[in-house]
This record gives structure tokens, C-alpha cells and sequence, in this order.
């Protein structure tokens, strides 16, 4: 039974692990410091809604035989409103992707540094974070090698060992069970929490993990018959990366609010607290969460940029290479110097802002073509909740540009 499992499980772990990144457990750290457990419901509602488009984006993937961002090129007829869309994409995942890929790397590199300590470089006036080059270096080996089974059992490795490290802190902090069950189902928001709540389901319903689990599911799976085992994956991932990320809400309520403003101190503040067995279960889940966003980033930037421009989405082709190559050497190069180009991350927040409820429309309007899906396309009832989470993510979408202009 469980060897059958095992051998079934597709991109589900890739999924969860490139919404479970540096970035998702920054979040969580500061929903829980700040907050307590009243926003864990917010996690509940992030889950469903994931589930419901990464099934959608999974069933298009196996039943057309082609990713997200080929259909697009192929069913929108009208050459401008093509363009627009095709510019917007790339510059959403691929420019977003690039920007946010030294976030992944130092994320990973802070794990590996709460429990080795910082180590740096110095070639002439330069210093280079090494252990960013590390994460940076087994990123771009994994993804050289090209071998998409490889790549599943790694992921599938990293993503228990997350889950294991995470959950492991939160019991650690012995939490009051009946409270968490509480916020889990009755919503709150407490006073000056709506952004929060808005970071929260921003980080989990990932436009870029549409494109990539659309381009995936078709590498593992190539008959319509398995889409049994395709939606059983992505339910099973989805809701391992929802309670890993409850998981680092309850251990950061554990601590006393002071100065937290990422995961690392969370690790130093559960020190003194519950010992070191605490800050090394999250030192390891931080590390592990940084690595396989590094490598989901950059993958997710290659799939989206060959199925836009026609190019072929081999894993071995010289195209498809040059661009997660780029991606990767960005990433380690911003990370490892410690540069953080703001400018470029604002717009990325903006392209994604403005991209998140465009693809879910598009995705809802091509889930109900029969011409590309048959007797596959959407329910009724899997067209109401689509609806409910679109709405969603035109507000998520505004919220999040009008928070980089600062005007909330």
C-alpha cells in the first residue's frame, strides 16, 4: 500500500514545496509572533483555494498534453490582447521569479547559518556569503542534471524532512489544541491584521505554480486515466504544505513579541525557550524550504518562458537550460552579495499582483472549453467555487499593488 503510494506521488512535493519558501515561513513567523493562532483559519481558506486551482491547472496539463502558458499562446486569437498577456507572464515569473530567487537561496542559507554560523569571502572589496553559494551550487546541479525523476524523489526527501522539522517545532512548543482548532474554523481578524491575512493567502495561491504544475503533471503522466492518481497528489501536498505553514504560525506564537522580523530570529527566540533541539528542527526546515523554492523558481521561469515563446519544454534542451541558468546565477549573485534590488521586487509584486487574478480567470474560462478538455471540463460546482476564489484574487491582486505604492 505504501510502496504504491510512493511510486503515484508526482509534482504534488514540487508544488508544496515552491509555496513553502523562505518567503511563506517569513510570513507565517510574523502572523504567529504577532497574532497568536486567530489567523490560522486564513491558512484553511489558502489550502482550499490551492487545491481547487492546482487541480485545475493539473487536469489541463494531462488531459491537453501542454502547459498553461502554450494554451494561452494558443487559444487567445486577438494578437494585442496576446501580447499583453504573454509580456505580463514573462515578466511576472520570469523578471518575479529572478528577483525573488536570492530570497529562496538566503533563505536556505540563513537555515544552514543558525546552525553552522555565518561564513564569508573576501575577494578584494567583495564579500561573498558562502553559504548562499552552496544553496546556490546543489540548486543548479539538481536542475543541470535534468532528470525529472531525480528531481521528484529529492523533492519528495526535502519536503518530509520540512514537514518532519516544522511540525516537530510546533509540538515542541506544546500548544493548546483546542484554541488552534478554534482559530482554524472561526474567523477573525484582529485589529491591523488584514494585511497579514492578505500576505497569507498571497503566499500560498502562487501564480507561477500554475504554470509548473500544469508543464509537470504531463512529464509524469501521459493518459487521461490517471487523473485519479494526478488530483490524489495534489490534494495530498497542498494540505501537507497548509499544515506545515500552521505549523510555523503555532511555534511563533509560542514566543514573547519583540524584535522578530524573520524566520532566523524565530529560530534564536525558541532557543532560550525550548532549547536547542527547537532551533535546529527549524534551522532544518528552513533550509530545506529554501532549497527547493531555489530550484522550483527557476523551473517554473523555464517552463513559463518556453511555453510562451513555442520553444520545446525539454529538461535537457540548451533553451530551456540557458533561462533557469540565468534565474539561478541571479539568485546566487544577488544573494551571496547581500544586494537586494527593491526596485525590481516591487515590480515583480506588482506583475504578479496584477497576473494572479488574470491567470485564475483565464484558467477558469479555459477549464469550460470542450474543445480542449471534452468531458473534463468543469463541474458547476467546481465553476462556483473557481468564481468565489477568483473575487478573491482580484482583491488579493489590489491589495498587493496598492500596498507597494503604500497607499494601505
Amino acid at each position: 500500500m505504501i510502496v504504491k503510494f510512493f511510486k503515484n506521488i508526482g509534482p504534488g512535493p514540487l508544488v508544496a514545496a515552491a509555496f513553502v519558501g523562505p518567503g511563506t515561513v517569513t510570513v507565517c513567523t510574523l502572523a504567529g509572533v504577532n497574532f497568536g493562532f486567530a489567523l490560522l483559519w486564513a491558512m484553511l481558506l489558502s489550502i482550499v483555494a490551492t487545491t481547487v486551482l492546482q487541480e485545475m491547472a493539473a487536469r489541463l496539463g494531462i488531459v491537453a498534453q501542454k502547459g498553461l502558458s502554450e494554451i494561452i499562446r494558443e487559444e487567445i486569437k486577438h494578437p494585442v490582447i496576446k501580447g499583453c498577456a504573454i509580456l505580463l507572464i514573462l515578466s511576472a515569473i520570469v523578471v518575479g521569479n529572478a528577483a525573488y530567487e536570492a530570497g529562496n537561496i538566503s533563505g536556505g542559507a540563513l537555515g544552514m547559518e543558525a546552525v553552522i554560523g555565518s561564513v564569508t569571502w573576501e575577494i578584494g572589496r567583495l564579500k561573498l556569503n558562502v553559504m548562499s553559494l552552496i544553496i546556490g551550487c546543489i540548486a543548479f546541479v539538481l536542475l543541470f542534471i535534468g532528470n525529472y525523476k531525480v528531481l521528484e524523489k529529492v523533492f519528495m526527501v526535502l519536503v518530509i524532512l520540512m514537514s518532519i522539522a516544522f511540525v516537530t517545532t510546533a509540538v515542541l512548543t506544546q500548544p493548546d489544541v483546542i484554541a488552534i482548532l478554534k482559530s482554524v474554523f472561526v474567523p477573525q481578524v484582529p485589529e491591523d491584521g488584514v494585511l497579514t491575512v492578505v500576505a497569507l493567502i498571497g503566499t500560498t495561491v502562487v501564480p507561477y505554480n500554475l504554470f509548473l504544475h500544469a508543464s509537470l503533471v504531463k512529464t509524469k503522466w501521459n493518459s487521461k486515466s490517471d487523473l485519479k492518481f494526478a488530483q490524489k497528489d495534489t490534494l495530498v501536498a497542498v494540505v501537507l504544505g497548509g499544515v506545515v505553514s500552521m505549523c510555523i504560525i503555532v511555534a511563533a506564537s509560542a514566543i514573547q513579541k519583540q524584535s522578530i522580523t524573520n524566520a532566523s530570529d524565530l529560530a534564536l527566540g525558541l532557543e532560550p525557550l525550548f532549547g536547542s533541539f527547537a532551533k535546529y528542527f527549524l534551522a532544518i526546515g528552513l533550509f530545506a524550504a529554501g532549497i527547493t523554492s531555489a530550484i522550483t523558481a527557476p523551473l517554473a521561469a523555464a517552463f513559463v518562458t518556453c511555453g510562451c515563446l513555442g520553444w520545446a519544454s525539454d529538461l535537457k534542451s540548451k533553451k530551456f537550460k540557458a533561462i533557469w541558468m540565468f534565474v539561478v546565477v541571479l539568485g546566487v549573485l544577488f544573494s551571496s552579495l547581500g544586494f537586494k534590488s527593491i526596485e525590481i521586487i516591487k515590480f515583480a509584486q506588482v506583475a504578479n499582483g496584477l497576473l494572479l487574478p488574470i491567470i485564475a480567470g483565464f484558467l477558469l474560462w479555459i477549464m469550460n472549453k470542450s474543445s480542449v478538455l471534452g468531458t473534463y471540463k468543469n463541474s458547476k460546482f467546481q465553476n462556483y467555487l473557481g468564481l468565489i476564489i477568483l473575487v478573491i484574487t482580484i482583491f488579493l491582486g489590489l491589495k498587493g499593488i496598492l500596498s507597494v505604492f503604500n497607499v494601505v
